[in-house]
């Protein structure tokens, strides 16, 4: 059973980057799809980002297009969210999940514990 490890968060400045990455332990990410949520205080968890599983194909938040990037790397067994431009309001707990490469949380089946991102001066 594949379980997510998040790594990168951490405390960054507005304007600035941050590069999230989530290992997959005990298994393997192949064949799956694997996304990127977030979850705001108070708020349900939101979709970021999403990639298929042999990385062609990837899938975005329409507010963060062109902001945010990710990547797999499947000999590599991790997936990457490339951060950039960052704004106080992307400070929260970042997940990653492996499932099926679409938006809603309940279609995957993984999760990991979640890297925290705060975004302030």
């Amino acid at each position: 059973q594949v379980q997510p490890v998040e790594s990168g968060g951490g405390l960054v400045q507005p304007g600035g980057s941050l590069r999230l990455s989530c290992a997959a332990s005990g298994g393997t990410f192949g064949g799956y799809g694997v996304a990127w949520f977030r979850q705001p205080p108070g708020q349900e968890r939101e979709f970021v980002a999403a990639v298929r599983a042999t990385g062609s194909n990837t899938y975005y938040r329409d507010a963060l297009k062109g902001r945010f990037t990710i990547r797999r790397d499947n000999a590599a067994n991790t997936v990457y969210l490339q951060m950039n431009s960052l704004k106080p309001e992307d400070t929260t707990i970042y997940y990653c999940a492996q499932g099926m490469f679409a938006t809603m949380p309940d279609d995957y089946d993984y999760w990991g514990q979640g890297t925290q991102v705060t975004v302030s001066s």
